[in-house]
């Protein structure tokens, strides 16, 4: 967000930290070299983080890593600002949403990555120049290391589409809509609907719209994001106003509840739910919770009836960072690059299901075991060369907030045309960028 908008953030959520400091990031009484590093706070990741902080640790003695996840609030974005405000922020952390990185970048809070002189070597290693313009900074400078990304796509029950006739998963609008005919149901006859086609959670929050309006703008755009490489905004309209009209058409006819549950996942597992479009932190889920005989796969997310060539969708990207408080740059940088190795990647798909952003993945040997164990992961690591992350831009969360609300009013309640609804976005998006510029 502009520098005003930064401000008013940071103000407001200073008080989720309070003045605490994390543990000291100087020199331990032990005279070792001390870092902190904040990771996800989910069970898996954290304990991935552990493991691989001692490993590293053994190796390098004169360094002491204490491992936190990242402290509780009401999103870690929110969290981070706070502690960015707070001047405590750690030495490095793997939890950065790309759309908080220029937030950062204005308020000063990180160190650029490509000052190091094996930066280049290693960004190559694992993202392909094509897509490197999606990681740079307006300043021209790098502040994240990619480490993870998470395609959204669509689990579906293979029985359901089965029993409807339907030998394959579908793929554009026409067919996910015609399988919808056949599968809503009453089965239990009480005149309530309680099979559905698929569920998506339609409160406006910013970050729901990932699984359904953006990473479907993504598919029906070709790829696109909302802005242009010069960081100026380029909605595509008509992918837009399919995305609303699709979802839109979904709601009317009953195949999506206009309800709020706690997970779409469990209504998946007791097969009230044909889709359900999430990422490959799912599968440790169902892995632990779906019944014996429940088959599932996963595919693209569908698309309109006329698109060619690949499908792209949101890849819910989490990368690494170094913040400017550290006291010990290239120790911190050090150890990012023990997380971004080979042996430190393999680890993140067994453990979390999670795919390392690394160019050759399913083509290298090293980890053709973990795909042959979780073979729905080939999936979700074939889809990964075809993802879009959020765009560099300041404002993200407003913007993204914008769109959610014309989300509800034209998708879910049928209030506003696709047209319109886009129309409203895109006025409003403009006013945020023109209040903060």
């Amino acid at each position: 967000m502009g520098s005003r908008g930064l401000l008013g953030v940071l103000a407001g959520v200073l008080l989720l930290m309070g003045c605490h400091r994390p543990a000291s990031m100087s020199i331990a009484e032990s005279g070792k070299t001390r870092l902190v590093y904040w990771t996800a706070p989910n069970p898996d990741e954290l304990a991935l983080a552990r493991e691989l902080v001692a490993e590293w640790m053994a190796a390098n003695p004169d360094v002491e890593v204490v491992v936190q996840p990242i402290p509780a609030g009401q999103s870690s974005e929110e969290v981070l600002l706070a502690a960015v405000a707070a001047g405590t922020t750690p030495d490095l952390c793997s939890n950065i949403w790309p759309g908080i990185v220029e937030d950062f970048v204005e308020a000063g809070a990180l160190v650029p990555l490509d000052q190091f002189p094996d930066f280049d070597s290693l960004l190559d290693a694992r993202i392909p120049e094509t897509v490197r313009a999606s990681f740079r900074s307006r300043d021209g400078h790098f502040y994240q290391l990619p480490w993870k990304t998470n395609p959204v796509m669509m689990f579906y029950n293979v029985q359901l589409l089965r029993e409807a006739g339907l030998e394959q998963p579908p793929r554009t609008y026409g067919e996910y809509l015609e399988a919808a005919r056949r599968i809503v149901a009453d089965t239990d006859g009480d005149g309530l609907l309680d099979r559905w086609m698929g569920y998506r959670d339609i409160r406006p929050i910013w970050w729901q719209r990932y699984f359904d309006y953006y990473a479907f703008y993504i598919a029906a755009s070709g790829g696109r994001t909302l802005f242009d490489r010069q960081g100026n905004l380029a909605i595509d309209t008509m992918a837009s106003n399919r995305v609303f009209a699709f979802f839109a058409r979904l709601y009317a006819m009953g195949a999506f509840p206009k309800a709020v549950w706690t997970s779409g996942g469990s209504r998946f597992i007791q097969e009230q739910l044909a889709t359900d479009f999430t990422g490959p932190w799912h599968l440790i889920w169902l892995e632990k919770n779906a019944p014996p005989d429940l088959t599932y796969d996963v595919a693209p997310i569908p698309v309109p009836d006329d698109h060619e060539g690949p499908v792209y969708t949101y890849g819910d990207y989490k990368n690494i960072v170094i913040f400017s408080t550290t006291q010990h740059p290239e120790v911190a940088w050090r150890l990012a690059r023990f997380l971004v190795s080979r042996k430190a990647d393999r680890r993140l798909l067994e453990r979390t299901r999670q795919i390392p952003v690394r160019r050759g993945l399913l083509d290298d040997p090293y980890f053709a075991p973990v795909f042959e164990r979780y073979p729905i992961l080939r999936h979700f690591a074939a889809q990964a060369a075809y993802t879009r992350s959020v765009d560099s831009v300041p404002d993200l969360k407003e913007i993204l907030d914008a769109l959610a609300q014309e989300f509800e009013a034209a998708a879910v309640y049928g209030v506003r045309s696709p047209a319109e609804a886009t129309r409203r976005a895109l006025r409003r998006i403009q006013m945020i960028l023109d209040w903060n510029a």
